[in-house]
This record gives structure tokens, C-alpha cells and sequence, in this order.
């Protein structure tokens, strides 16, 4: 090779050309000098598509939404420096959720580190034990040519492994930064074989999970990643499923109770139906009412997981079944016996209760549960929603409609509220589907860069704000009624003023604003990108909420 520039370039298209063939298509790139050579071959893939995001923040939750609509790894580069850092919240969502992430931070030579050199910093497992694998190659050389196509095989199938998650690596080039592709490695026939997922594994064995489960009642509990098999199960128990709305199980079915966190907010109700056992699959819903209900029944608690990660926070699980859920889910549901038909059956009877209430209230009441009620309702299927941490998921668990055949996402690996514009705008590049984003005016605000050059991105990306002008999730905490009013307000409530129209104007996007559930059954029914404000008050959302809660607790203790 004539130069070290002829080098890096041919290392950087021989990752590429082994990425393409590993089935990667989407790459997230953050502009920046040193990271030139992967950028260049990037830029040159038939394959993969670039997205281009200035703020490396954005550009990392743009490829966690396209990991988590696709399941497979985006690539994301930056230069090197700070801009590594602003990764780092989107790689612990990542690791966090099992959502596959190609990280790959450019880095000055050896000779460059600890000298002072300009945007120079230790990357070096920089995002510590959040990746699944970090490998820092040093800077290409010819004769470490043999090693090129494994190591990129090597990242995606770690990426996509038996427990999904991101992986770094920390590429140092010298300059020239330029160069010319020549006498690429060839490819191996074939490809890098997949680590293949247990079929279904438990602590205890099938027989023994099957007796804990057989001839009791129970409630299967459906989290982010459970899928519709658990209506198996449930069907073979005669259980209900309380459908979280990420589970993928909120559907019109009998079995399925959406209004659980409503019905259990009845002390009578949920003090009579308290569960002998209860089946956990997927992640962990995010109702407070549901955990606190579970830990006084004292039920017997089966978790089904499709990774070793452990979800006990109350260290209360009595058998583990990891592996793939719905192999689990087919093994047991043929082992296990059914309980007696009036217990599915009062549950079923208080989710008709509490769907109807929810439905009048809402229609009497613009506020911020209609709103979620009214956003659900308006998908169809094929379509993506995703769900903003913080009172957006909440109003959408406890007063949202079914959803069949909508594909639900939220962060709630680390729950936080950074992120989630960009986050949804990497659901819309991977899916190309029509894609609805619900998000509080705070979380759209910490993350309006993911606005920039979002109307040439051809995506269909609807916007809905609600507006209550700060906080109002910290109004529902003991924080409300402890502090001043002035002091709640600096430190929780925290007012902004913002104009999301003129927010949508300076990037170009088209906006509604909607005070009724008309304007936003409006708004929700054009074509195309668009951001819609539902401004909110906030000083009546906690008594609307209440308000609202009274009047299903007094319906489903009317039943009896």
C-alpha cells in the first residue's frame, strides 16, 4: 500500500463491505474530521443508509430507535473527544433495553494520547460496563489485514447475541485521513454463525414451574417484549393478562385487562382478587399501583425472560424461565391444568367496567388522559407509536385504548426523558412506516436537535406535544406538598415559555395546534411530518386525574 491513508481507507471499506454482509443497512453518523476514513466508506455503501445528525446526542438515540423498530445494529461514529461522550446516555438505554448498537468512536495514534493533543481523551472503555463487547484495534495496518472482516463480524454478532446490546469500537487513525481503497481482504463464504437462543431453560425445570402455575389463580403480568404468545398461557390458566403498552398483547381480548392500574386503584376490588401466582414476561411495566399490589398479595412470582438479565427488585421471584418466550410459553401451556372460570371472569367484567368509564370521562374532559386515550385510538395497524417517559407512558398504561397491530416503543431501559424526539425519528428511518410520537413539552424541548433536517429525512413522524409548561409529573410526588410554591415551581415545575410553533417553524416542520379532541383527531388524520401542540394546565392535572381515578373506583365498587 502506497500510504497510511491507502490503509485506514481500505480497513474502513473492508468493515463496511463485511457490515453489509452481516445484514447491517443503517448508519448514524455525527460530522467530525478524524472519524473521515469510516465516514468516506460509509458514504460509498450501496447498502447502508447514512443518516447524518449534527449533535452526537441526537445521532445516538436516532440509532438506538433504529435498533429497537429493527432489531439489528446501527452504526453510529463520531470524532474523537467529547463528541464520544454524548453517546453515552443512549448506550446505557441500549444496554438497558437488549436494544443492538454499533458504536464506533474515532480516535487519535498511540503517539497523540497523554500529550496534550487537541480533541484528545481517554476512550479507552469509555462506557464501561454498558456494552456487550469493546475491542480497540489500534490504528490499521497491513498486516493486521487477516483479523479486519472478524472484527466486524465479531461486533454485530455480539451486538445481536443471546442478550442484545451495544458494542465499542475505538478506531484510532493517523493522518493522511484520505486515502485509497486497495486489495480489500476477501470475504469468507458464508457468514459468521449466530449464537442461538435457549429454546427454554428455568431454574427449577418445566415440571417444576407447571405445578407452581397449574389449578391457582393467577394474573400473567405482560412487559416490553412479551408478544402474543402469553395468550397462550393465559388461556391455558384461565388467567387474565395485564397488557403493559409496550407488551405487543393490547388487543381486543377477552384475556387482555388494559384498565389494570385504574381497577387496582380500588382497595375492595383489589383486596378480593389478590393472586396466588404471578407470571412476570418481559420487562416490568411502569405502574407503581401494579408493583405495590403484587408485593401485599404475597403471590408466588415465575419471571419468563429472553435475557439473563435479572428483574427482582423486590428479590421476591421464585423461578427464573430464560430463553426464547415464546418456546417457554408453548412448553408450559401444554403442561399446565386451569383454574376456576369466575376468576377470569370479575376481571373481565371490571375491564369492561373501567374501558367504559374511561371512555365517558374522557369525552366530557380535554385533558392530558384524554389526550392519551385519543392518540391510541387513532393508530392503525401497521403503524408505530412511541411513548415519552415520565407522564406520556403512565397516562397511555392507565387510559390508553387496545392497540392491535401497532408496534409500541418507549425508553424505559433507564426511563429517562432524553432523547425520545431523536429516538422516534430512528423508529420513522427504519420502519418507514407512519410513526406517532406522544412526548411532554420538557422531554421535547431537552431533545429538540432531534428536529434538525428532520423534514428532508422523508419520514411520516407525527409530534404530539402536551404543553403544561414545566414538570407535571413532579405535581403527582410528595415534593408538591412539602415545598413552597415558589420553591416546587424554581426546582420541579420549572415554566419555560416556549413556542413550539415557532420551535416548528425554525426547522422548517408543519404544526396544528389542538384544544379539543376533534383538533387532534384532525391533526392526526394529515399526512406527513408535523409537530401538534396540546397545550395543558397543569394546575388542574393532578385533580383531573383524580377526578378521573374516583369515578372507576366508584363503577368497579358498584359491581359488588
Amino acid at each position: 500500500m502506497s500510504s497510511s491513508g491507502d490503509t485506514a481507507a481500505t480497513f474502513c471499506a473492508t468493515l463496511v463491505d463485511e457490515w453489509e454482509r452481516q445484514g447491517v443497512v443503517h448508519a448514524v453518523v455525527a460530522p467530525g474530521s478524524r472519524s473521515t476514513p469510516l465516514a468516506i466508506a460509509l458514504s460509498r455503501s450501496d447498502i447502508i443508509r447514512v443518516h447524518v445528525f449534527h449533535d452526537e446526542r441526537s445521532a445516538a438515540f436516532a440509532a438506538l430507535g433504529i435498533g429497537s423498530a429493527s432489531g439489528a445494529p446501527a452504526i453510529l461514529l463520531c470524532t474523537s473527544g467529547t463528541a464520544a461522550t454524548h453517546f453515552h446516555a443512549a448506550v446505557v438505554e441500549a444496554h438497558q433495553s437488549d436494544v443492538p448498537m454499533i458504536v464506533c468512536t474515532a480516535d487519535r495514534p498511540p503517539e497523540l494520547r497523554d500529550v496534550a493533543a487537541p480533541q484528545t481523551i481517554d476512550q479507552t472503555h469509555l462506557f464501561g460496563s454498558a456494552v456487550r463487547w469493546f475491542h480497540d484495534p489500534g490504528v490499521p495496518s497491513r498486516e493486521a489485514s487477516s483479523s479486519w472482516r472478524s472484527l466486524a463480524a465479531r461486533s454485530v454478532q455480539a451486538s445481536v447475541g443471546v442478550r442484545p446490546g451495544p458494542v465499542h469500537l475505538n478506531l484510532p487513525f493517523r493522518e493522511p485521513l484520505v486515502g485509497n481503497v486497495v486489495d480489500m481482504p476477501q470475504a469468507r463464504d458464508g457468514s459468521w454463525s449466530v449464537v442461538s437462543r435457549l429454546s427454554a431453560s428455568t431454574e427449577h425445570g418445566e415440571e417444576h414451574v407447571a405445578q407452581i402455575l397449574s389449578g391457582r389463580r393467577g394474573v400473567v403480568i405482560a412487559g416490553r417484549g412479551a408478544g402474543r404468545d402469553v395468550l397462550l398461557l393465559a388461556n391455558a390458566l384461565g388467567w387474565p393478562i395485564f397488557a403493559d403498552p409496550l407488551s405487543g398483547v393490547r388487543e381486543n381480548d377477552d384475556a387482555v385487562i388494559i384498565g389494570f392500574d385504574s381497577i387496582l386503584r380500588s382497595d375492595a376490588f383489589a383486596s378480593s382478587h389478590f393472586p396466588e401466582v404471578v407470571v412476570r414476561v418481559g420487562s416490568t411495566p411502569a405502574s407503581k399501583v401494579l408493583s405495590q399490589w403484587v408485593t401485599r398479595s404475597g403471590a408466588r412470582i415465575v419471571q419468563l425472560r429472553s435475557s439473563e438479565m435479572v428483574i427482582d427488585q423486590d428479590h421476591s421471584v421464585e423461578a427464573n424461565v430464560v430463553g426464547d418466550i415464546g418456546s417457554s410459553i408453548r412448553v408450559l401451556a401444554k403442561s399446565v391444568t386451569s383454574c376456576d372460570k369466575k376468576w377470569r371472569e370479575e376481571w373481565i367484567a371490571s375491564e369492561r367496567v373501567a374501558q367504559k368509564v374511561i371512555d365517558m370521562w374522557a369525552s366530557r374532559n380535554f385533558s392530558e388522559p384524554s389526550v392519551a386515550r385519543a392518540v391510541t385510538a387513532a393508530m392503525n395497524v401497521g403503524e408505530h407509536l412511541v411513548i415519552s417517559s415520565s407522564m406520556p407512558i403512565r397516562d397511555v398504561e392507565w387510559y390508553g385504548t387496545a392497540t392491535p397491530g401497532v408496534t409500541v416503543y418507549s425508553n424505559r431501559g433507564a426511563n429517562g426523558i432524553d432523547g425520545v424526539v431523536s429516538t422516534a425519528v430512528g423508529v420513522a428511518l427504519a420502519t418507514r412506516a407512519p410513526v406517532t410520537l406522544l412526548i411532554g413539552d420538557v422531554a421535547c424541548i431537552h431533545d429538540s436537535n432531534g428536529l434538525w433536517a428532520l423534514n428532508r429525512r422523508e419520514v411520516d413522524l407525527k409530534i404530539v406535544v402536551t404543553n403544561n409548561d414545566g414538570g407535571s409529573i413532579f405535581s403527582f410526588l410528595p415534593q408538591a406538598s412539602v415545598v413552597s410554591e415558589n420553591t416546587f415551581e424554581l426546582l420541579y415545575g420549572t415554566p419555560h415559555g416556549v413556542s413550539f410553533e415557532h420551535l416548528a417553524a425554525a426547522h422548517g416542520i408543519e404544526f396544528d395546534r389542538a384544544s379539543s379532541t376533534e383538533d387532534l383527531h384532525h391533526a392526526l388524520s394529515r399526512h406527513g411530518t408535523r409537530l401538534i401542540e396540546v397545550p395543558c394546565d397543569r394546575s388542574v392535572n393532578v385533580a383531573q386525574h383524580e377526578a378521573l381515578q374516583a369515578e372507576v373506583i366508584s363503577a368497579i365498587e358498584a359491581m359488588a
